[in-house]
């Protein structure tokens, strides 16, 4: 058992939160007066399904990467967002959510965790504190050869927009939807850069630009981040601990 504040504390200092121009806001977005945390749920999205996921699980902390709140948005709790809120509420559930600072952490980050998926060795942002990181392949890849890796180890085939024969050596991403950062992967240099979306400008571009372009769902891409940082607080603060997976082909 642990405070809920102290493990919104941790979890804000051990991922740098403040460091962060984010979204939305990052920590404790919704605090449902359970002050001790017994048990935690990790997952992707904070969904209608994996709210009633966690209230089955008896949960007392639902950790995720998308939360609520992003700017923008109405900040009305009514509709799909209040039926979400009050699940929580009514059930004790309080929601803790981190965005960029969960892409870009070294070690439990989602790029990070990408990295090593892939089995790709000296893993690094392409700059301090970039959110693209990149590595460069023992053995050179062929596009195909890319998306068979991508394919077996996230359990989804992805959108492919090959830009010639060029081979992959030096090989970037993204996770989530960073279709947008194609153009700054193009000028440092990169063979191949893989996000988890795309636009449709995306594919002119990556065939004018001559970088290989891997979409592998915004989904897939982000399943390891909160589900390590979920596994840690269960280690360090001695809590129950359960990742819950809500498939989405996006």
């Amino acid at each position: 058992m642990e405070s809920l504040y102290e493990l919104e504390r941790y979890c804000s200092g051990f991922l740098n939160a403040s460091a962060f121009n984010d979204y939305c806001p990052n920590g404790l977005q919704v605090d449902a007066g359970v002050t001790q945390v017994c048990s935690l749920v990790s997952g992707v999205t904070a969904s209608q399904a994996l709210i009633d996921a966690a209230v089955e699980a008896d949960a007392d902390l639902l950790l995720v990467h998308h939360g609520y709140f992003w700017k923008g948005e109405p900040p009305a709790l009514i509709g799909v967002k209040g039926c979400r809120v009050r699940t929580l509420m009514s059930h004790g559930i309080s929601l803790l959510a981190y965005h960029l600072p969960l892409d870009a952490h070294p070690i439990l980050g989602n790029n990070r965790l990408l990295g090593d998926l892939l089995g790709f060795l000296d893993v690094a942002p392409i700059e301090e504190g970039a959110l693209i990181w990149q590595a460069t392949l023992e053995l050179d890849l062929t596009p195909d050869g890319l998306g068979l890796l991508l394919a077996s180890k996230l359990g989804r085939k992805p959108l492919q927009i090959e830009a010639g024969d060029r081979k992959i050596r030096k090989v970037g991403w993204c996770t989530g939807a960073a279709q947008g950062a194609i153009e700054q992967a193009a000028a440092i240099g990169l063979d191949a850069f893989i996000t988890g979306e795309v636009s449709e400008f995306t594919v002119h571009l990556a065939r004018e630009l001559g970088i290989h372009f891997f979409a592998a769902g915004h989904h897939a891409t982000e399943r390891s981040g909160a589900s390590a940082l979920g596994h840690h607080l269960s280690e360090k603060f001695n809590i129950k601990h359960q990742f819950i997976d809500v498939p989405n082909p996006v």
